[in-house]
């Protein structure tokens, strides 16, 4: 069937939608839905979707948005602190796994060169499915994610070099062509990495007060410099997850920067489908069953093998067995990148078709399996927490403080008009511990709220998980609109907040509907300001 780019999108969407809602009637996670959905319309099985330039570049957006939210998320400190361990792991797993893995393909008849590609394709793990399982999990901004996000990203790095010598050494002269490429990476690099940070000290505070003052514009503002600064990444000879990463990082200094994480967020998961479609695509049934017997030994060993060596590292390094063990299997699986690799290798000439099925077989048996290992690596741990002893020294250090020192507040007012600085104020003098939410730079600015403001917005309803909640009594909504109350009041719940929420309503109906709807108290706040003038004119 001979479909237009725009009835390929309908069909995606369509067929996503049916495998998305299967794999969770099967309870399974939606990753395997959306992969099963890539191979079922692609051209090895329905051929109703071919892999489209269209398709790839909405693919490309969406994961410079992922990665762009990520480094929103990331502290430079914490860059600081997790640097060496990020570095020895990245660099130690490369090194394990592209030398075993070239064992495993020299024993399994592979030549020389196809067994290198083979091993050195072994040896990336996909930042982007790890990234979303992990904020999926909301274990990102966990001990053992920041770790993992490290790696993969030296892992990133390591891929880039790769590309440069397999292009070099095809290029006729390897010697001097390596050299000047590796120079010029070096020189590019540096300068793309000063750039960004200049941008992001200097221009970017004002840029994002002055942009802030709609909301849609900072949001569209900020999804141009995340596709610019990634096109400008690619164009320097790096991919577009790390322009898009970097771009991410000059932005978390600024105050606005929970409120685009929750603001994209939705388009973010969105454009990622496409990603999946396209890597659903590529699959050569045909090619992977000639090479099924390889495809389950190299599986194998980047399920078990992978991780082992991050476990070891670890281990080394005085971490604690459940936080190497839940690094460990954000590498057990091939990246994209992978395939990205040995496709090259074909155009320069220096491997089969063969050896492209074979790695993405194994592609989408890592993703697959890694998915259900790290949605359920908790329990798994609980099982082999006896024989994971080994990779623990019996001094660990204690887990990092990931947090900024600050204290966690007792009170959250949402809203920072009229009504929430008189609370915020009040709060204040009592001796409370207060945090403020809004997303108006205005309301901020007018209140003169002498705490603690994220910007947020009250209709996102990720919004509980960019607020620290562990020891909040009460959550408080000085909005008095019935709709957005009603949001605030199911997405806290909705996120396991057990504390008490208290609500602003203009009349005695709308008090009782979300009292209905689950508010501890309802308040009044005209009919709580009348209350005092009216006691002094009666009383006089």
């Amino acid at each position: 069937m001979d479909l237009g780019v725009f009835e390929q999108v309908a069909v995606v969407l369509g067929v996503c939608v049916a495998a998305g809602a299967l794999a969770l009637l099967l309870k399974q996670p939606l990753i395997v839905g959306l992969l099963a959905a890539g191979i079922a319309v692609g051209p090895e099985a329905l051929g109703l979707v071919e892999a489209t330039s269209e398709i790839e570049l909405l693919a490309k957006i969406g994961i410079s948005l992922l990665l762009f939210v990520v480094g929103l998320k990331l502290d430079v400190r914490l860059v600081k602190r997790l640097g060496p361990v990020a570095l020895a792991t990245g660099l130690g797993q490369v090194i394990f796994t592209s030398v075993i893995g070239f064992m495993i393909a020299v024993g399994l008849g592979f030549d020389t060169v196809p067994a290198l590609y083979i091993a050195v394709a072994l040896t990336f793990s996909s930042t982007i499915i790890i990234v979303k399982l992990l904020t999926d999990k909301r274990e990102l901004d966990d001990l053992h994610g920041r770790i993992a996000l490290g790696f993969l990203i030296v892992q990133d790095i390591v891929v880039v070099l790769a590309m440069i010598v397999i292009t070099a050494t095809g290029a006729g002269d390897p010697d001097e062509g390596l050299a000047q490429e590796i120079l010029g990476v070096v020189l590019r690099g540096t300068a793309l990495l000063v750039a960004i940070g200049l941008i992001g000290r200097y221009v970017m505070p004002a840029a994002t007060h002055l942009l802030a003052r709609s909301a849609e514009l900072l949001v569209l503002a900020a999804v141009m410099w995340a596709v610019v600064v990634a096109a400008v990444s690619i164009l320097l000879g790096f991919s577009e997850e790390v322009g898009a990463f970097l771009a991410g990082m000059s932005l978390a200094s600024t105050p606005y920067r929970e409120a685009l994480v929750g603001r994209l967020s939705t388009l973010r998961d969105f454009l990622l489908v496409f990603f999946f479609i396209e890597l659903g695509t590529q699959f050569e049934l045909t090619t992977a069953l000639d090479q099924l017997g390889a495809a389950v030994v190299f599986s194998l060993f980047v399920l078990i093998g992978n991780p082992i060596i991050v476990m070891v590292i670890m281990g080394v390094m005085r971490y604690r067995k459940r936080v190497s063990f839940k690094a460990g299997l954000t590498v057990a699986q091939i990246s994209e990148f992978s395939l990205i690799l040995v496709a090259l290798g074909v155009n320069q000439g220096q491997i089969g078709t063969e050896v492209v099925g074979l790695v993405t077989a194994v592609g989408l048996v890592t993703i697959s399996a890694s998915t259900y290992l790290i949605y359920n690596s908790d329990a798994i741990f609980d099982r082999l927490e006896p024989m994971l002893r080994i990779f623990e020294f019996r001094q660990p250090k204690a887990d990092l403080d990931l947090s900024d020192g600050r204290p966690e507040p007792e009170f959250i007012v949402v809203g920072l008009g009229r009504f929430g600085s008189t609370l915020v104020g009040e709060l204040q003098q009592r001796g409370e511990r207060v945090l403020a939410v809004d997303f108006d730079p205005r309301s901020v600015r007018e209140s003169e709220a002498n705490c603690d403001v994220i910007f947020g917005d009250a209709e996102d309803p990720d919004l509980p998980e960019q607020l620290p909640l562990q020891r909040t009594r009460w959550v408080i909504s000085s909005i008095r609109d019935l709709e957005v109350n009603e949001h605030l009041l199911s997405s806290f719940r909705h996120h396991g907040y057990t504390g008490r929420i208290a609500m602003a309503a203009d009349d005695e109906a709308t008090a009782q509907l979300l009292e209905e709807a689950g508010a501890d108290i309802t308040i009044r706040p005209l009919h709580v300001a009348a209350e005092p003038f009216l006691r002094r004119i009666c009383d006089d």
